[in-house]
């Protein structure tokens, strides 16, 4: 049972945007600076020292021992992956995924960039885009959470794509992680009833292949078992008189990228 206390005042969805500007900014810095022969490290730095000096601080830092700032997928990772030293190469698909806590409230947002221009990928990374936004359009007053998840699987299985059902979208306000769960497939009016004052996060994650993943013991790594590409998207979003309004933007993000 979805807890009220956990639904937003007007005050405190004014404090979210707040915090999802500033990942949304973030976003914006990154994605200038990413090209072939940039590491995900230097990114990761990149990030959180504009985290620091615009008044925030990075959600993911220390979260469950995790110790950086952003979570890099490239390729067939797939979710949560370790930033590292590897150089970036022309073809390469990046997911990452950046949170931000300002004035005591978390924002969390992911995006998904291409250094290529392959007409199959290009394809692949809008689909799952426009996914995100099936899924939003969906968040009213009234409606279930299976409706959620019906719509994002019905449009992404019609395509011939692949939900990662083992990670959810999520609650979002003081705490990175609150109810209610939001997964990525369902059935309609099943579910928790979405209510006005909501704050979620949603977060479609899809392989261009079969959806197997592999969870390494290190407890970030995923990757597609069949090696394939895998995509993330997600925005931080709220319920408001009935409808969905979106908290976080991708109008800071490089024009290359959009």
């Amino acid at each position: 049972m979805f807890k009220k206390k956990l639904l937003k005042t007007e005050e405190e969805i004014f404090l979210i945007k707040k915090s999802a500007e500033l990942t949304s900014k973030t976003f914006g810095i990154i994605s200038k600076e990413l090209k072939p022969g940039i590491n995900g490290i230097y990114l990761n730095n990149l990030a959180e020292e504009f985290i620091y000096d615009n008044g925030g601080k990075p959600a993911f830092l220390g979260l469950n021992n995790f110790k950086y700032s952003l979570c890099i997928s490239p390729n067939n990772k797939v979710v949560h992956c370790v930033p590292d030293k590897t150089y970036f190469k022309e073809g390469d698909l990046i997911s990452i995924d950046c949170g931000v806590i300002m004035n005591d409230f978390y924002s969390d947002q992911a995006y998904t960039f291409f250094l290529g221009d392959d007409p199959k990928i290009n394809k692949f990374i809008q689909i799952v885009k426009n996914s995100l936004y099936i899924g939003i359009s969906n968040c009213k007053n009234g409606n279930k959470i299976g409706d959620i998840g019906f719509f994002i699987q019905n449009y992404i299985e019609s395509k011939g794509y692949s939900i990662v059902k083992e990670f959810v979208g999520h609650g979002i306000g003081r705490k990175i992680h609150e109810e209610p769960m939001i997964p990525n497939y369902g059935k309609k009016n099943t579910g928790e009833t979405l209510k006005n004052g909501m704050v979620l996060a949603i977060e479609p994650i899809v392989n261009i292949g079969k959806s197997d993943i592999n969870i390494y013991s290190d407890g970030y790594t995923v990757t597609t078992k069949d090696n394939k590409i895998s995509a993330h998207f997600e925005n931080t979003i709220c319920i408001v008189n009935g409808n969905p309004k979106i908290l976080s933007t991708c109008k800071y993000i490089d024009k290359k990228f959009i």
